[in-house]
């Protein structure tokens, strides 16, 4: 079965925009495990304008699952916290700064230098690693080069047209997959799956080992309500 991590930025979107502790980060992480997800993820950013380093912190003394941390390497203080952390993953994401989500994969050719630095250090501290690439063989195939453990596909383009054009959309997702496959390295996915496009997503991709679902997640919980939309989300993964 693939591995649903649950981002739980929006939940601290919610937090932060009145102050307070309401609703409580680390007890509706600690609720979404105990509901049957395998691991949590967060994207601090440099602004911290939901999930704050805090968290970070906070969340790995009480974690269970898998921890997921994603951010942008060339940020010092993103790279500090997750060797202080040692989560379970990292995952490398190019973002910019003031940027609302996350919009693209890193060009692992021009990058190639820089990201094999990053790699090697955080795997010499026993933290698996993950690359944020958009569905493109020859981004993969330099993924390879960087000695990281995983990529993650970058599924925006997919969840936008999946539709009108799913037949289509797919192919440069299954190429990208099939390469990873090929070269030894394990495939996660995100941005932008649900619960209407998680299931054809899963039953295309081959060696799919994990999703980071997040607003889409969160946002379904308003109406089905947390426990009940983890285990809708579960549903589509097996």
């Amino acid at each position: 079965m693939t591995k649903l991590s649950v981002n739980i930025n929006k939940i601290a979107t919610l937090r932060n925009a009145r102050g307070g502790n309401m609703p409580d980060v680390i007890k509706a992480a600690q609720d979404i495990e105990r509901f049957g997800a395998h691991g949590i993820t967060v994207h601090p950013r440099p602004d911290e304008r939901h999930i704050t380093y805090k968290d970070v912190r906070d969340l790995k003394n009480v974690l269970h699952t898998e921890f997921n941390i994603e951010g942008n390497p060339k940020e010092k203080k993103f790279v500090d916290l997750v060797l202080e952390v040692k989560p379970d993953q990292v995952t490398l994401v190019p973002d910019t700064q003031g940027q609302i989500t996350s919009d693209h994969g890193w060009d692992t050719i021009n990058n190639k230098d820089f990201l094999k630095e990053m790699i090697s250090l955080f795997k010499s501290h026993q933290i698996r690693t993950s690359i944020f690439v958009d569905a493109n063989v020859k981004m993969v195939e330099g993924a390879k080069e960087t000695g990281t453990d995983r990529i993650e596909l970058y599924t925006e383009e997919y969840a936008r047209l999946y539709a009108t054009q799913r037949e289509a959309v797919i192919i440069p997702f299954i190429n990208a997959a099939e390469a990873a496959n090929k070269l030894g390295l394990g495939i996660n996915a995100g941005h932008d799956l649900s619960l209407e496009n998680l299931k054809f997503f899963k039953q295309n991709i081959p060696g799919l080992l994990e999703v980071s679902i997040g607003h889409a997640l969160i946002s379904d919980a308003l109406y089905y309500g947390l426990e009940n939309t983890v285990q809708m989300y579960l549903r589509q993964l097996k």
